[in-house]
């Protein structure tokens, strides 16, 4: 598990104190988002359903993910008819171009974007959009600033959108705001304190400390039966997905070289190779003809036969398989010779 994953899990602990104390979405962030038309909608990040609840409302096919399955749980209990699938933003298992929207809200910054946006960008269709939105407090009013202050909150950054704004997977960025009220009492006013990532990490004394401040506050400011009205800011912002460059065709396989007989010099056959005795080898046998030590004439010279003095009384016995043997006439050969074969008498 990613590092990312790990810090997004931290809210498994405190997910009933989110589902009651964070606040929701204004139905026309939503609409801005991911537009009225009803489509397929992928939601990472979905926690218990804040924004689930609105896309549902608009009418969208929506399938909800988280990395937690505590806030999950919760999530379906507030929508049954929501599929909802643990999943990280990481690693989607979706099909290729299976959405028209991914949205996520109050999450992307918990995402690796590295790792993260390249998995949106292939379950988009071609032209899809990628939206995300948080809700920050409007600390242009003096008490709202100081609960900032209290809860130290991230998600009052003004940069958490960057990544998705520089990517080069996405294009033609929007950006809008929605101001909104979430009415709060004591006891939510808390929840949302005590499931802010910052705070629910805390150990015990210094998370008391902090729930302290903020009953002090709420004591100060929550006047009326309606409790604390608290002004939020839900900043929205909307990219297309860019073309996707052409996958690579397969290259065709190559044809079968055609079977070639080897072909062999003249130096290389066998009735070429000469051998220790002055010989021509051929496969394993020598013939008599080729014999430099005996004498030859041709048939016609027959009666013109050479002096007996002149003439080796030898002869010489080959099988045509086993080396050649010479033997004096009237003499045995020393060798025993197979019983079977081609017995090759030369008498010269």
């Amino acid at each position: 598990m990613s590092q990312h994953e790990s810090f997004a899990r931290s809210f498994g602990s405190v997910a009933a104190a989110y589902d009651r104390g964070r606040p929701g979405y204004p139905r026309a962030a939503a609409a801005w988002l991911v537009g009225e038309t009803p489509c397929r909608v992928l939601e990472l990040g979905a926690g218990t359903g804040q924004l689930t609840e609105q896309l549902v409302a608009l009418g969208h096919h929506v399938v909800a993910t988280d990395v937690d399955p505590a806030m999950l749980e919760l999530l379906s209990a507030r929508l049954p008819d929501v599929p909802a699938e643990i999943a990280a933003a990481e690693r989607l298992p979706f099909a290729t171009a299976s959405f028209d929207v991914v949205v996520t809200a109050q999450a992307f910054h918990w995402f690796d974007a590295e790792a993260a946006l390249p998995e949106i960008s292939r379950v988009l269709v071609p032209g899809g959009r990628f939206a995300a939105v948080w809700n920050a407090f409007d600390t242009r009013v003096p008490w709202v600033r100081r609960l900032s202050r209290m809860l130290g909150d991230a998600e009052q950054r003004d940069d958490l959108a960057d990544p998705l704004l520089a990517s080069p997977l996405l294009q033609e960025h929007e950006a809008a705001e929605h101001r909104h009220w979430h009415v709060v009492d004591e006891r939510s006013l808390l929840d949302m304190a005590a499931s802010r990532s910052g705070i629910s990490t805390l150990g015990d004394a210094a998370r008391e400390r902090v729930l302290a401040d903020v009953r002090e506050l709420y004591s100060g400011y929550g006047r009326g039966m309606d409790g604390m009205q608290l002004p939020l800011v839900a900043r929205c912002f909307v990219s297309q997905a860019a073309p996707r460059p052409p996958e690579p065709e397969p290259a065709p396989e190559p044809a079968p070289e055609p079977t070639r007989e080897p072909v062999l010099e003249a130096a290389d056959t066998p009735e070429a190779r000469p051998t220790e005795a002055g010989t021509t080898e051929t496969g394993t046998h020598t013939h008599a003809d080729d014999l430099e030590d005996t004498q030859s004439w041709h048939p016609d010279e027959w009666d013109e036969k050479p002096p007996a003095a002149e003439r080796d009384d030898r002869m010489v016995i080959t099988t045509g398989s086993l080396p050649r043997i010479e033997v004096a006439l009237g003499s045995a050969p020393q060798a025993a010779l197979p019983d079977e074969g081609l017995l090759l008498i030369d008498l010269r």
